[in-house]
């Protein structure tokens, strides 16, 4: 918790800020993925890319949480940390490391649609099907 004091105008405000835990994703997300080989760039999860490692860029969920990517082309599934945030094209929900995207057999095509859900979840919401 962290409480900040500030006088504006005359008036005193107390800012009470609470951090609270972010819930790992718990509905499966279906869409585009991307794939991307920035080797030695900096990630937001402060480390750097390196295309060798099963990590990925997602938009929201927290750094360090572990989703299974599932290629929904070939049925070929991986699971990734991720470590930075991202994609920042329209329509892709995840990009992934080189090393992932060859797990998954789409690093000739670029980009594939995939399936994902958090490891921890208990219950996948979205069947292959509900992904189409």
């Amino acid at each position: 918790m962290h409480r900040a004091r500030t006088a504006a105008l005359g008036a005193s405000v107390c800012v009470l800020a609470v951090t609270l835990p972010i819930p790992a994703l718990a509905l499966t997300q279906c869409g585009e993925a991307s794939w991307y080989d920035h080797a030695g760039q900096p990630t937001a999860g402060g480390g750097t890319v390196d295309p060798t490692t099963l990590t990925a860029a997602h938009r929201t969920l927290p750094l360090g949480s572990k989703v299974s990517v599932e290629n929904l082309d070939n049925g070929k599934s991986v699971v990734v940390e991720i470590d930075d945030r991202g994609p920042f094209t329209q329509g892709r929900i995840i990009d992934v490391s080189r090393a992932a995207a060859e797990t998954l057999e789409f690093i000739h095509d670029g980009v594939t649609q995939v399936r994902i859900a958090s490891v921890e979840a208990k219950h996948k919401t979205a069947s292959a099907k509900d992904c189409r």
